[in-house]
C-alpha cells in the first residue's frame, strides 16, 4: 500500500490545483453571464443565454475534446497545453450552470426588497450591493457548493486529455501492480476527502457569511 501513494500523492496535488483554477474561473463565468442574461438589451440577453445553453446542453467530455484536438487545428491554430485545456473546460462549463444558480437566487429575493430599496432612492448599484446580492448570496451557497463538488468530479476526466491528475496516476498504477481493488479504493477515499474539505470549507463561509448578514441588518423594536 505504501507503495502505491507517492504516486497517487503527486495525482492528488494536480486534481487539487485544476479544481482551485477552475472553481475561480467558474464562478467569474457565472457572474458575467448572470449579468448579461439580465441586461435590459436583448442582443446582450441572447448572447449570455447561448453561452449557458451550449454549455449545459453538450457534453463536458466533448467540450474538452474540442478544446484539446479541435482548436489546434486549421482556422483555429490555438495549441493549449493540457492544463489549460481543463481549466478552461471546467470553468465554463460548470459556471454555465453556475449563472443558473446565480440567476436563480437573485430571483428569489422578495420583490418588496427591490420596491423598498427604491423608495428610499437608493442607487441601483448601492441597492443591488446592499440588499438584493447579500440576500442572494445566502441562497446560491448551498447549491454552489454542490456544483463545487461535481466540478471536483469532473476533474476525472481530464486524464482523457493526458493530463496526469488523481484518476490518470490510478489507471497508472493499476496497469503496472494489478492492485486494482487497493488502488481504486485509495482513489475513491481521496476524492471523498477532497469532497468534504470542500463541503466544511463552504459551510464555515456560509456561517460567517450569514452572521456577518445578521449583524448588518437593523432590527425592528417590538
Amino acid at each position: 500500500m505504501r507503495e502505491l501513494m507517492p504516486l497517487l500523492m503527486k495525482g492528488t496535488l494536480v486534481t487539487i490545483e485544476l479544481a482551485f483554477y477552475s472553481i475561480l474561473l467558474a464562478i467569474v463565468m457565472a457572474g458575467v453571464a448572470t449579468v448579461l442574461r439580465t441586461a435590459p438589451w436583448r442582443p446582450v440577453r441572447w448572447l449570455g443565454n447561448a453561452y449557458v445553453e451550449v454549455f449545459r446542453g453538450t457534453s463536458l467530455l466533448v467540450q474538452l475534446f474540442w478544446f484539446f484536438f479541435v482548436l489546434p487545428l486549421p482556422p483555429f491554430n490555438l495549441a493549449l497545453t493540457p492544463f489549460t485545456v481543463a481549466i478552461v473546460g471546467l470553468g465554463l462549463h460548470y459556471g454555465a450552470y453556475g449563472s443558473e444558480i446565480l440567476r436563480g437566487a437573485l430571483r428569489s429575493v422578495p420583490g418588496g426588497q427591490y420596491e423598498a430599496a427604491i423608495a428610499l432612492n437608493m442607487p441601483a448599484a448601492t441597492r443591488m450591493r446592499r440588499i438584493v446580492l447579500p440576500q442572494a448570496m445566502i441562497n446560491a451557497l448551498p447549491p454552489a457548493t454542490n456544483l463545487m463538488i461535481e466540478l471536483l468530479k469532473g476533474t476525472s476526466l481530464v486524464s482523457l486529455i493526458t493530463l496526469s491528475d488523481l484518476t490518470f496516476r490510478a489507471r497508472q498504477l493499476d496497469e503496472s501492480t494489478f492492485k486494482t481493488a487497493e488502488i481504486f479504493a485509495l482513489t475513491l477515499l481521496i476524492y471523498f476527502v477532497l469532497a468534504q474539505v470542500i463541503s466544511l470549507v463552504m459551510r464555515h463561509f456560509e456561517r460567517r457569511f450569514s452572521s456577518h448578514i445578521a449583524r448588518r441588518t437593523p432590527r425592528t423594536a417590538p
